[in-house]
């Protein structure tokens, strides 16, 4: 189905008249990205530690939780350290394990099994904890904040519960001894888009600065907090914050700490990945770190990326890469399989079938997502993917922006017995005799509020440009606006009629297509389809006209440089 094309609205002449400094296409990115005001552009183009970052006493309970966790370092109290099985709540426990063990602590961390035990505190967990850690403190990280029961739970056992976490606000705030959450009304703090390691960051930070110790394993306290940042920047490209704010900062100088982090796991990481560590980017972590991170959670445990991430001998963190790297491959491989027979399942999908669902057998939890959100990728629609276990039924969504999908489930959660989620992504547990019943419920609801045209998925370009503007000094301009991700995507851009010169197949079976094409008689250049190149070849000619939406990246091969002009899609000229 053809895409819809939306191309940013021109700044006004009077808004560049207030940034005269600005190149006219640097002032546009950043009016596309909301950013108006000097304070806001200056904070973006020039993220500055000392400036950027907020004090993490901001946070209204920070002090409550930083001396409870001095009081039992000091006592010599058990902690307990409570993640989640992604990498977000991977990372964000060895943020606070490593500051804690340089503090002092008595420190354990424990993991959530996926399947087993499932998102956040459980009440089984809790007593276990208790009867087995003999722990007297639980600090969770990633998760805690829908966990009103279980924190009860622990109170009367006589444990203290700090609870770090970046989720909405529940039905019912869990009354712990601290709550330190961006996301929760009057958290004091100023920036709500913290990844869970951002928060758990933020309490190192306040233990970090509140210790009466001068130094943390041989360094100052700075450099100490610092070094942390590449588990931030990881977990939060992994987890998609938007990298605008105190992200932006945090991302860009935890890219700084990952290209140099000494620590065995990422080594081993980029040697199984064949990466150089000096040229991780937020690429990397996004596409090749986090999804072996992921891995471990999904196919068997997350402490295995913990291990991973704490190891202190790299010749065991290369025999952890390994393995994740193999449980990563696992992954792709079922994700594949499942994929291909949920299409199976599918058939033919036409604008009438608004919902995507599909319902097997023993497919995993942690995969069935992943599905989920290949489909509504490539069909532009709402889908529910939903697997059997014996007794239990749970399923897993991902939707488009024209329908909330979690707000889909409260409609129709008489047939529920747990769900959660966003407006994008959703889990839920079907009551077994009411599969059927939700699975009509929830298409009906698609179907009377999605019509056709919010089926055509829309590409936001930033700006029009002629292809002579096409130069390196446009991808100069692209680096100031690095790292990208959420809330601040690569720029896309669209050249209108241009005359294809040439077509040349490119790749194994001409799965690529290279066009060469000249605007006006311009200078000609290249670009390249990846993926699409039978497609497009079936559609274009030599001396046919296009327009084109592409992205800019820098090609180097064999000691060249050139411009990648990366084709998101083409349309034939009018």
């Amino acid at each position: 189905m053809e895409k819809i094309w939306r191309v940013a609205e021109v700044v006004k002449p009077e808004i560049k008249k207030a940034f005269p400094e600005l190149d006219e296409i640097v002032l546009q990115l950043l009016w596309n990205r909301n950013l108006r005001t000097q304070e806001a552009i200056d904070e973006f183009l020039n993220p500055d530690w000392s400036e950027d970052i907020h004090d993490p006493f901001l946070f209204v309970d920070m002090n409550k939780a930083v001396d409870r966790i001095l009081r039992a370092i000091q006592k010599k109290e058990i902690v307990i350290v409570h993640g989640d099985y992604d990498a977000d709540g991977v990372c964000a426990s060895a943020v606070l394990f490593t500051t804690l063990k340089a503090l002092g602590a008595i420190v354990e961390v424990y993991l959530p099994h996926r399947e087993r035990e499932g998102y956040g505190l459980n009440l089984q967990t809790i007593e276990h904890l208790h009867s087995a850690h003999r722990a007297n403190l639980i600090i969770t990280c990633d998760c805690g904040t829908s966990n009103f029961n279980e924190v009860e739970k622990a109170k009367t056992l006589s444990m203290d519960v700090i609870i770090t976490d970046h989720h909405h606000e529940p039905v019912k705030r869990p009354k712990a001894l601290a709550l330190l959450n961006p996301q929760l009304k009057g958290s004091g703090y100023p920036f709500a888009f913290l990844s869970g390691s951002g928060v758990a960051f933020k309490l190192a930070q306040g233990l970090i600065r509140k210790s009466r110790l001068k130094n943390l394993n041989g360094l100052p306290k700075e450099g100490f907090e610092k070094w942390l940042l590449d588990f931030v920047a990881i977990s939060t490209v992994t987890d998609f914050m938007p990298l605008i704010g105190e992200n932006r900062t945090l991302v860009k100088y935890g890219l700084v700490v990952l290209r140099k982090s000494p620590r065995p796991g990422i080594r081993a990481l980029c040697e199984v990945i064949a990466s150089r560590q000096e040229n991780l980017d937020a690429t990397s972590i996004g596409f090749q770190i986090g999804p072996r991170l992921n891995a471990a959670g999904r196919m068997d445990h997350a402490s295995t990326a913990f291990r991973l991430l704490t190891s202190v001998d790299l010749e065991e963190a290369r025999g952890i890469a390994i393995a994740l790297n193999q449980s990563n491959s696992e992954r792709q491989k079922l994700t594949e399989s499942i994929l291909s027979a949920v299409k199976e399942l599918l058939g033919e999908i036409d604008d009438e079938k608004r919902l995507l669902t599909a319902v097997g057998t023993g497919w995993p939890v942690g995969v069935i997502g992943l599905v989920a959100g290949k489909l509504a990728d490539e069909y532009h629609r709402p889908t529910l993917i939903i697997s059997k276990h014996q007794d239990t039924i749970v399923g897993s969504g991902r939707s488009i922006p024209a329908y909330d999908i979690t707000e889909a489930l409260a409609r129709h959660q008489e047939c529920l017995s747990r769900f959660g989620g966003h407006a994008g992504a959703c889990g839920f547990t079907v009551v077994p005799e009411k599969l059927e019943d939700f699975i009509v419920a929830m298409t009906q609801d698609a179907n009377s509020r999605l019509t056709p045209k919010d089926l055509r998925k829309e590409i936001y370009i930033d700006f029009l440009v002629t292809l002579p503007q096409v130069k390196f000094e446009l991808l100069d301009i692209l680096e100031r606006f690095e790292p990208f991700g959420e809330g601040n995507a690569k720029p896309l851009f669209v050249c209108e009629g241009l005359t294809v010169s040439e077509l040349q197949s490119v790749g194994k079976e001409g799965k690529h297509l290279r066009i060469i094409a000249n605007q006006k008689g311009s200078e000609v250049k290249k670009f390249i389809a990846f993926g699409v190149g039978e497609v497009y070849s079936r559609l274009l000619a030599v001396g046919e006209k296009i327009d084109v939406v592409f992205s800019v990246d820098l090609n180097e091969w064999n000691g060249t440089r050139e411009l990648q002009l990366k084709i998101v899609d083409l349309k034939l000229s009018k």
